[in-house]
């Protein structure tokens, strides 16, 4: 499967913004999506991930309130709306998918596919 991210963008604080993650290729729906993220001199961290089936969502507690993952499986694309953005939150922003089942799948190395990320730059 191949995946693009897109709507990133320079926002300030308390803004908005959604994150599209559009995928082609093999079934989307067999996929767990995942979303993660890299701050200048940090290491990629975990976000958010939705479950293939029932759409369970886990977040990362730092987002936890005030991020969304959701998926629309028609349109082959994952979401990752996210309101009260705070200069904290600013990062390259990618997604992520496998469909080998892995029982939870907070860690980067437990995804098969990434996008190419999007750029999220929050202004104090």
């Amino acid at each position: 499967v191949q995946l693009q991210a897109f709507g990133g963008g320079l926002v300030q604080a308390g803004g908005s913004l959604r994150l599209s993650c559009a995928a082609s290729g093999r079934t989307f729906s067999r996929y767990v999506m995942g979303w993660f993220r890299q701050a200048p001199g940090k290491e990629r961290e975990f976000v958010a991930y939705i479950t293939r089936i029932t759409g369970t969502t886990y977040y990362a507690d730092s987002v936890k309130g005030r991020f969304t993952i959701s998926r629309d499986n028609a349109k082959n694309t994952a979401y990752l709306q996210m309101i009260s953005l705070k200069p904290e939150d600013t990062a390259i922003y990618y997604c992520a998918a496998t469909e080998t089942y892995r029982g939870s799948y907070y860690s980067t190395d437990l995804y098969d596919y990434w996008g190419q990320g999007t750029q999220v730059t929050v202004s104090s």
